[in-house]
């Protein structure tokens, strides 16, 4: 097997990876949602699932990133492509951010509360 069509193997796994992570995470997300909305959990059954859906999008997009990234090496690419590569990857990432935001509720570059030195307990 030639290189140029392993690496383009191993961009398609990493596409279906991502694609798999997303749903598995929705179909769970969900099953556990409606498990919780029915149970002591009720009332944080609705963040929880926006949280829980989040992080599989947020799982899902770093292996689609990685996928487009591996997918430019085997090709000879034009600098059309390269910038079709960089728009997706930005918006990708723009995602990403936002995504964390809404999970985590602070950018993914700031400390979380609690965290910051001599706060809290040293690490094991």
């Amino acid at each position: 097997m030639p290189f140029a069509d392993f690496v383009g193997l191993a961009a398609r796994l990493f596409e279906a990876t991502g694609v798999g992570v997303m749903l598995v995470g929705v179909l769970a997300s969900v099953a556990f949602a409606a498990r919780d909305a029915r149970g002591p959990k009720r009332a944080g059954a609705y963040r929880q699932l926006r949280q829980d859906l989040g992080r599989a999008i947020l799982l899902g997009l770093e292996l689609l990133v990685a996928a487009d990234i591996i997918r430019t090496v085997t090709e000879s690419p034009t600098m059309g492509q390269v910038l079709v590569l960089g728009l997706i990857v930005l918006i990708r990432t723009f995602l990403s951010f936002t995504l964390e935001v809404e999970i985590n509720g602070r950018w993914p570059w700031q400390s979380r509360p609690g965290d910051e030195e001599g706060a809290g307990p040293p690490p094991p």
